[in-house]
């Protein structure tokens, strides 16, 4: 020190003399006085850094036990000026011995001897400060920094949390070698720390944990990952950012990293696809050094690999950047311990957690490539689980995944473990998983590698076991994405499969309660032909008719209301509409060996309904070609008419009802012929007879149609006997309950006179035309007036029959004072026909 310099500290010292001795002063203003102007005389006249080295070796002690002061004034003050002094000094670390135990005694005991947070707050940046003045001559003092950062860390202040951490990470980069052998013991106050509610806190601890980490032993990483892994969500990206940063430093420098790759990979790529762009470029170019960086450290071992598989694959998804050799390496590597952490984590009770598990397995699969073929069970069990999942977010991320998967393995790999579980569902509370697994892989394989699997697919999706075992909405949906990514990828390859596919199709329709799947699988046929270039609809059931009839016929004797087949059966017919007729006789040996009267009941009702709505338009259905007129005469004698044999029971009578709108529609129809309707004329009418007397309204209605009907289409060649069994039943329903079988009886009972031929003798025949015309009479005077003219109306066709013996009971009538009005109007009928009419009729 040169002599000036050391005259000018003494002159310096001498000025002080008095104001040293006031700190020892009980007044307090006098202690701030003093300390005050100890500042105004040194730290802030400009004095040389020599003079101020002298002066501050002097002045250390008196100032540190200042730092005791009752007073937070002076303590304050006292702060102020040591910590200039430390910036200033050219050797501040000749105050070492002196101020470590002191700072250490005041914040590094178990009871914080400082109460004001802001000056525990100056005394940590005073020790920053020291730390980034002093370097490596604080390696002594390691013990004391220690426990003064155990403290402070875990400090009820976040400033004071903050300059800590922010002083943990200074001094571990200035002491290396001997940090390692203290910073396991910072932690555990770290990992207190790490979720403080400001995530200026949380920052500041993630990165002091990224130093001590990396300066440590390296036997901590495990006990602060999954601390930074739940960082991952937190909801302040520069906390994401921290974590992303520390993370992929230490995969960059860490000693020990290649121990924990496999820890660490994952909460490094997981930020690859965090919502903040700033944080996903971030990940993507630490991920991008590591693997160079790991490529140049083991360059001979990938020798090969660098030489000859730079090219992608072929059938690489498109629009994606391939990653480099080291990065796939560090992957493929350690995916053998990464798909176990991933299969437990995406089953996690956060969502947070499952949605980033479900996004890190694409980027790793990705990563993996073809590599991924030897792990394929554990991730198929993984993504049937996270199939099930309620977040939306997982199952798309998964099936992502499992789009990847299916265009890195080969075909013949996946779909042997995948069909066995689609046969055998992996979980009978979610059978559709491996279907929905299925339908993503096949969306990533390629059309070549996918052509010569068709077959075996298709047979799988069409086994009954596969297709008609289970009606869950989501199951159907799954079995229908399969055939739609089967259309897509393989297009008019498809036409080998139709039949298979065609019939999972018709499946999925008629075991659907969703108007809007069976509209989608309907588009989904229509797409069918669109590939194969028919036309339309009915080309595809023309080309497959046959064999859906067949694959139908073949479980026909086992069928009942809870069978599939009758439902596949009713789509075919419907769908199909003119080209049905062209198979009718096939169809009637089907139709015949599920209608018989042992058969289901339930299952007939349904059968005869659906035949009701193709016999009523049987000319654009099953006669569209005038075959069903041919199989009409056995389709009425060994279909219909034994199950409207009278059997007692509610079930029994609404078989027959459902029967009755058969065979009306029949009659309706025109598929029968009045000759063939007349043949079986004998057959028929009896059942229809016994009908009128059902307990079923909707039954007397039908069966009063199908007379009215029969009337209509053969009344005039029937035998009058024939007709003369009749018009009784019909007279009986006149007293029917219900108006409008009544109503329809009456039309009947019209019919019936109208269709009175030559060949009816009026005289012969007297007395049933005696009983018809007294039985209507009785109804003219009917409490509905619509009734009444209708009778009038009838009695009127009825006078053309036998005008004399009409004339003569309504006399009757009118004799008794009854209907006079009505009875007036039909004799003025009566005595207006032409004479040739009543001429031929006896008294």
């Amino acid at each position: 020190m040169a002599a000036g310099d050391e005259h000018a500290a003494s002159e310096v010292l001498r000025g002080l003399a008095r104001h040293l001795n006031c700190l020892n002063e009980d007044n307090k203003a006098t202690r701030k006085r003093a300390l005050e102007q100890i500042k105004r005389e040194t730290v802030d006249k400009g004095l040389s850094s020599s003079v101020l080295q002298e002066v501050f070796s002097a002045l250390l002690k008196p100032l540190l036990k200042c730092l005791t002061d009752p007073m937070e004034r002076c303590r304050e003050t006292t702060i102020a000026v040591i910590s200039e002094f430390i910036r200033c000094v050219p050797k501040p670390e000749e105050s070492l011995p002196y101020l470590m135990p002191c700072l250490a005694q005041r914040l590094g005991e178990k009871e914080i001897l400082e109460p004001a947070e802001e000056l525990r707050l100056s005394a940590v940046e005073m020790l920053t400060l020291t730390v980034e003045v002093c370097g490596k001559h604080l390696a002594p003092y390691l013990n004391e920094m220690i426990n003064i950062l155990q403290r402070t860390i875990v400090d009820p202040f976040p400033d004071v949390k903050r300059e800590s951490c922010k002083c943990t990470l200074k001094f571990a980069k200035c002491v290396p070698e001997h940090f390692h052998m203290q910073a396991e013991s910072l932690v555990k106050p770290l990992m207190q720390t790490i979720a403080h509610q400001h995530s200026r806190v949380r920052v500041s601890v993630i990165e002091a944990t990224g130093a001590v980490i990396q300066h440590g032993t390296g036997k901590n990483v495990d006990d602060v990952l999954s601390h930074l892994a739940q960082r991952l969500f937190d909801d302040s990206p520069q906390v994401r950012k921290a974590v992303t940063a520390v993370v992929g430093d230490w995969l960059l420098h860490m000693r020990d990293r290649y121990s924990y790759f496999h820890k660490l990979i994952p909460i490094l790529l997981s930020s690859i696809n965090d919502e903040i762009p700033e944080i996903r470029l971030l990940a993507a170019d630490l991920w991008r050094q590591i693997g160079t960086q790991w490529e140049k450290e083991n360059e001979d071992d990938i020798k090969d690999k660098m030489d000859f598989l730079l090219t992608p694959p072929p059938f690489y998804p498109p629009g994606v950047e391939r990653p480099g050799l080291g990065c796939r390496e560090l992957v493929m590597r350690n995916l053998g311990r990464l798909v176990p952490a991933i299969t437990h984590d995406v089953t996690d009770w956060l969502v947070p957690t499952r949605v980033r598990t479900s996004q890190l397995l694409s980027v790793l699969l990705l990563h993996a490539e073809d590599h991924s073929t030897q792990h394929m069970q554990p991730l198929l069990a993984t993504l049937y689980r996270a199939c099930t999942d309620t977040e939306r977010d997982v199952v798309s991320n998964c099936l992502a995944a499992a789009k990847l998967l299916g265009t890195f393995v080969p075909p013949a790999v996946f779909l042997k473990l995948l069909l066995d579980h689609v046969t055998t569902p992996y979980s009978s509370s979610h059978p559709w998983a491996p279907l929905m697994v299925l339908a993503a892989m096949l969306g990533g394989c390629s059309k070549p590698l996918l052509k010569p699997h068709l077959e075996q697919i298709a047979n799988t999706l069409a086994q009954p076991d596969v297709c008609q075992e289970y009606q869950q909405v989501m199951y159907l949906e799954q079995l229908l994405a399969c055939v739609d990514v089967l259309l897509c990828q393989c297009e008019s390859d498809c036409g080998s499969v139709s039949l298979q596919l065609l019939q999972v199709l018709v499946t999925v329709q008629s075991l659907s309660t969703e108007a809007n799947l069976s509209e989608k699988a309907l588009q989904s046929v229509q797409c069918l032909c669109k590939v194969q270039g028919l036309d339309s609809v009915m080309e595809i059931y023309r080309q497959h008719m046959g064999q859906l009839l067949d694959w139908l016929s073949a479980s026909v004797n086992t069928w009942s209301s809870y069978s599939p087949q009758r439902l596949q059966l009713h789509i075919i017919v419907i769908q199909s509409g003119p080209v049905i007729g062209e198979f009718v006789s096939q169809l009637m040996l089907l139709l015949r060996s599920c209608l018989q009267p042992d058969k289901d009941p339930e299952m007939r009702m349904s059968t005869f309904t659906m035949l009701a709505k193709l016999l009523l338009d049987a000319a654009n259905t099953l006669d569209s070609q005038g075959h069903f007129s041919g199989e009409s005469e056995k389709f009425l004698c060994d279909v219909l008419l034994p199950n409207l044999v009278w059997h007692a029971g509610r079930t029994a009578a609404a078989v027959r009802t459902s029967a009755l709108s058969c065979l009306l529609a029949l009659l309706h129809g025109g598929a029968i012929t009045p000759g063939q309707l007349l043949c079986l004329e004998e057959k028929l009418s009896p059942h229809v007879l016994s009908a009128l007397e059902e307990d079923s309204q909707m039954s007397r209605l039908l069966a009063c149609r199908s007379v009215s009907t029969i009337l209509r289409l053969i009344g005039t060649s029937l035998h009058p006997e024939a007709l003369n069994k009749i018009y009784p039943e019909l007279l009986k329903r006149l007293d029917d309950s219900s108006e409008e079988v009544r109503s329809v009886a009456l039309q009947a009972l019209g019919h019936w006179l109208s269709n009175l031929t030559k060949d009816y003798n009026p005289e012969l025949w007297a007395p049933h035309l005696q009983l018809l015309f007294q039985q209507l009479l009785l109804h003219l005077d009917d409490p509905d007036a619509s009734v009444q003219e209708q009778v009038l109306e009838i009695l009127k066709k009825g006078s053309l029959v036998h005008p004399v013996l009409l004339k003569r009971e309504v006399e009757a009538v009118r004799d008794k004072q009854r209907c006079p009005l009505y009875c007036d109007q039909l004799l003025q009928h009566i005595s207006s026909l032409p004479t040739e009419t009543t001429a031929d009729c006896p008294e």
